[in-house]
C-alpha cells in the first residue's frame, strides 16, 4: 500500500495538473485537510455530469467509482449526490473539474 497525502495536499496538486492542461478546476467544498474524503465533481456542461468518489481496491491501490452512475448526469443531480455524501461525511471535499470533454486528469482506475 502507498502512503497517502493529505487531503489538501492532493487537491491542490491536482488543481495545477489541471491548469497545466488549462482545464479549470475549483474547490466547491472544503474538508478535513488531512484526511477528508475527495469527491471529484466532472462537469463537461451540456453533455452532463459525473462525480468520482476514491475507494481502494484489494491489494490497497487507489481506484475511482462512478458514484452517480456509468452515464453522465444533470447537474442537479449530480449536486444532489453529492449533498447526500455531505451529510454522511462532513469531512468531504469536492473538487468540481470542467472541461467539455470531461477529461479528469486521475492516474487511477476508474470502476
Amino acid at each position: 500500500m502507498q502512503p497517502r497525502l493529505s487531503a489538501e495536499f492532493w487537491v491542490k496538486a491536482h488543481i495545477r495538473r489541471c491548469y497545466a492542461e488549462d482545464v479549470t478546476a475549483v474547490v466547491v467544498r472544503r474538508g478535513f485537510e488531512k484526511a477528508g474524503t475527495v469527491l471529484l465533481k466532472l462537469n463537461a456542461f451540456e453533455a452532463g455530469c459525473v462525480v468520482l468518489t476514491p475507494t481502494t481496491d484489494i491489494d490497497g491501490g487507489r481506484v475511482w467509482l462512478r458514484g452517480t452512475g456509468p452515464q453522465p448526469v444533470a447537474e442537479a443531480e449530480a449536486d444532489a449526490y453529492i449533498a447526500r455524501q455531505v451529510d454522511r461525511d462532513p469531512d468531504l471535499w469536492v473538487l468540481e473539474i470542467e472541461d467539455r470533454q470531461g477529461r479528469h486528469f486521475l492516474d487511477d482506475p476508474i470502476e
